[in-house]
């Protein structure tokens, strides 16, 4: 069996970051291994949320690991609260990732333009350093382009600005640039991707649901590291993991016992399952 370590936070109710990166990537028959950067009693759409930070935690669960000499298969890191945070994580890319290890980083801090709040105005350049160690990065259009230091072009920016977004992305270094929440010429809705190996960009696109949920991004993320896990190429990985997340949001939006802070993943896990297995 795989093993995969993911570093973020975890809320106690609000489907986002490990409460669906865990499920998610274990049902895919892949070991989760997972670093809490933070523990909140619900994600940050509800109000007066409690809020413990676990950075220094961090650096003693390396230690053991490292005194454990563990080994992993890929390093996924999803939202991180600071500066040291990423520090730290760049620390366990040295230490953990082999020449074939997959490391990839969801750059989660950013949506609509804005950062996320009790964000520092340079905390997109930092967030671009670990970029610099991935070999997958997955950022959506506004992360990019606050990473980039270059202005914000919408959430429905054309390919063209899509393009040069990603190429300015490949700058950073890693193999594969992706950014997701694109809206395609023929009405889909998805990611496009650049290849800077072959430089090829490549795309892929869903029906639009016109339906907004906290977390699809982690949702995402999970599946596609969950399917990479399972042989399938990079962009294979990443259309089982648009198909997903198209499923989940349509059956939340179907479901007259939906909640409306986070989509319903665990319905459709048996989806997930059958395209792993039969994409």
């Amino acid at each position: 069996m795989k093993r995969l370590m993911t570093i973020q936070d975890i809320s106690c109710i609000g489907k986002c970051s490990l409460t669906v990166a865990l499920p998610i990537i274990s049902a895919t028959g892949v070991e989760c291994a997972i670093v809490p950067t933070a523990v909140l009693s619900t994600h940050t759409q509800f109000s007066n949320f409690t809020f413990r930070d676990l950075t220094d935690d961090m650096e003693p669960i390396k230690k053991h690991w490292k005194d454990e000499e563990f080994k992993f298969d890929a390093i996924y890191t999803g939202y991180l609260g600071s500066e040291r945070q990423i520090q730290i994580v760049a620390d366990y890319f040295d230490t953990f990732a082999s020449a074939d290890t997959f490391k990839i980083v969801d750059p989660a801090m950013a949506d609509n333009g804005q950062l996320y709040a009790g964000f520092a105005e340079d905390f997109p350049q930092k967030m671009a350093t670990l970029c610099e160690k991935a070999d997958i990065i997955l950022p959506n259009i506004s992360e990019a382009s606050l990473m980039l230091g270059v202005p914000y072009p919408g959430e429905d920016a054309s390919i063209d600005e899509v393009k040069d977004l990603l190429l300015k992305l490949a700058e950073f270094g890693s193999k594969t640039v992706v950014i997701t929440g694109v809206e395609l010429p023929d009405g889909k809705f998805g990611f496009m991707g650049y290849d800077t190996e072959t430089k090829e960009f490549f795309s892929y696109g869903t029906e639009k649901v016109e339906c907004k949920s906290h977390g699809t991004g982690d949702v995402f993320a999970s599946a596609f590291a969950g399917a990479l896990m399972n042989d399938k190429s990079i962009e294979d990985a990443l259309k089982v993991a648009a198909d997903y997340t198209c499923a989940c949001i349509k059956d939340t939006f179907e479901d007259p016992d939906g909640v409306d802070y986070g989509v319903n993943y665990e319905y459709q896990i048996p989806y997930l399952i059958d395209r792993i297995k039969n994409a």
